[in-house]
């Protein structure tokens, strides 16, 4: 009896300290865990990239108001429409400065008539692009991202947007993935007039 009571003892004492280690551990696991981060989503940090980098700027038609104009809710980085003429300028005036159509989508200057792209997931956008694409185009200023087109057209701020980190260029392009598409044919660009 005394051998089971002596048994039992230790069995108790031996549960009790594994018990004991267990609750250390648990309560050391609570006070060595960092505080999680925010979760912000890729796309959500694509969209806030978009708008700090100013791609409204340039690729949003623009509505007139009493302050200004303001970038076209329905038509949000749908480029420059391919309805808007542009109005007559002085050609000696366009070879020192840089003109810009009264919705800043279209740019004229020593290199011609440049207009905004369509950057909705329409198929006259980026509908049908890779993101590989979308690297290409931003990194090394290739037009619709393929190595072998033209350069991309001033005012286009492509050099300086080349030096985000892969990651927001990627989440950029899947922020664009996501907006409305808009179904805008952007004019060729201008060579330069004589």
């Amino acid at each position: 009896m005394k051998k089971r009571l002596l048994t039992f003892a230790v069995l108790c004492i031996i549960l009790a300290a594994c018990n004991s280690e267990k609750k250390e551990k648990s309560t050391t696991k609570i006070y060595e865990t960092k505080p999680s981060e925010p979760d912000i989503s890729a796309i959500k940090r694509g969209e806030m990239l978009v708008t700090a980098v100013g791609c409204h700027d340039c690729h949003s038609p623009k509505k007139m108001t009493d302050m200004g104009p303001i970038p076209d809710p329905d038509r949000l980085l749908s480029g420059h429409p391919a309805n808007d003429q542009l109005g007559e300028y002085d050609l000696n005036t366009a070879k020192s400065f840089i003109l810009f159509s009264p919705g800043l989508t279209a740019a004229i200057g020593p290199w011609g008539t440049s207009f905004a792209a369509n950057l909705t997931p329409d198929d006259t956008g980026i509908g049908s692009w890779t993101e590989a694409q979308f690297l290409t185009a931003i990194k090394h200023g290739k037009y619709k991202g393929m190595e072998n087109s033209r350069a991309l057209l001033p005012p286009m701020p492509w050099q300086t947007i080349s030096h985000l980190p892969d990651s927001d260029l990627k989440a950029m392009f899947a922020y664009l993935k996501t907006i409305k598409p808009v179904q805008n044919i952007v004019p060729a660009p201008i060579p330069p007039k004589a």
